[in-house]
């Protein structure tokens, strides 16, 4: 059997390293892994490839910087011609992006069966174009992977109840087989002490593309880190967006430093006092290691944790009040399974006829 995996974006790397390995423990499939290009940065692609021992991409597509439309449109022209040489039984898609959404019309308009990892994740604003990409991905996916009661409760009531199967998430798989490996080698380069420290990752259009809005962000940023130092690893979009509007001097008590992978990121942040991000997979991330984060977005996907109260929706301009608000939630366990979704997602693809 052969199986093609699609990724160009960090966090589909992380799922499809888990996968891969799930994978490879099958003697009779082949996969063939294609990179579309989409992230392209050394730090949010390569690295991956090296630290979580996954092998290089069959293809590379090289498809980088340009519109949303243009890039689905290159993508589609060029997948379909590599699923066309390949002929794999299934094509595994992960997560929301334009990568993801021209894998599966391509599948669509071929008739090749597709697996959406990450399936039924919902939220506003609907015209986000990760939403429409997840919403068009749900309804012509054959096998809907779900990572939680919740995802499978919105595909419900979008009608959407065959082939839908609650099978944890992927990410947290990543999780429990990497904790051993986390690189805690900066907090003691950067002079941090334990649960005394927060980390801020931000690269959402809507808080870097308006100068006000970073500038605030930046200011209440800078403000948290005279009573808590704050650690930045700055997005290749948000570090270009800061040059442009001149905002470099209003962050200068905080820890600006390079994209990081996500062993080193993962040991800043099992020792972190919290979290402030608008990353998707971050905020998910910080639960799995018992921190709360605060979310710089009107509303997230993974509204699990906003209802439980492990981490919050917030505003720019509260951003301060609500990191040193005290609220303490019990961590719940297992919202997201037991560690063991890739093995779940493939003996399902075998169990059923592909």
């Amino acid at each position: 059997m052969t199986i093609l995996s699609i990724v160009g974006a960090r966090p589909q790397f992380i799922k499809e390293a888990v996968i891969q390995r799930e994978i490879s423990k099958r003697l009779d499939v082949k996969e063939i892994v294609v990179h579309t290009g989409q992230h392209y940065d050394e730090n949010m692609s390569g690295a991956f490839f090296e630290v979580l021992k996954m092998k290089e991409p069959d293809y590379n597509l090289g498809i980088q910087s340009c519109s949303h439309s243009e890039m689905t449109g290159q993508m589609m022209i060029e997948l379909e011609k590599v699923i066309a040489k390949e002929e794999p039984e299934a094509v595994l898609l992960y997560g929301d992006t334009n990568s993801t959404l021209a894998g599966a019309l391509v599948c669509a308009k071929m008739k090749i069966k597709t697996a959406h990892i990450e399936a039924g994740l919902r939220q506003l604003p609907r015209d986000m174009p990760e939403e429409i990409n997840r919403v068009i991905i749900d309804r012509i996916s054959d096998f809907l992977f779900v990572p939680s009661d919740l995802s499978a409760k919105n595909l419900k009531a979008e009608g959407i109840e065959n082939n839908v199967f609650i099978v944890g998430d992927v990410m947290y798989d990543l999780y429990s087989i990497m904790c051993s490996k986390f690189d805690y080698s900066l907090i003691r380069k950067l002079g941090l002490e334990k649960n005394n420290y927060i980390i801020m990752t931000l690269h959402r259009d809507f808080n870097v593309d308006n100068k006000k809005v970073l500038a605030n962000i930046l200011n209440e940023v800078n403000r948290i880190s005279k009573e808590c130092k704050v650690v930045f690893p700055v997005h290749p979009r948000t570090k270009a967006r800061i040059e442009k509007f001149g905002l470099n001097n209003i962050i200068k008590d905080v820890f600006v430093i390079e994209p990081l992978d996500y062993l080193k990121l993962m040991g800043l942040t099992q020792n972190a006092y919290k979290i402030i991000t608008d990353s998707g997979g971050y905020q998910k991330e910080a639960y799995f290691a018992s921190k709360s984060a605060c979310v710089i977005m009107p509303d997230t996907g993974w509204r699990e944790l906003i209802e439980i109260g492990v981490n919050k929706l917030v505003q720019p301009s509260n951003l301060y009040k609500e990191v040193f608000s005290n609220e303490r939630h019990q961590m719940p366990e297992e919202i997201y399974g037991d560690g063991n979704a890739a093995k779940k997602i493939i003996d399902i693809l075998f169990e059923d006829p592909i």
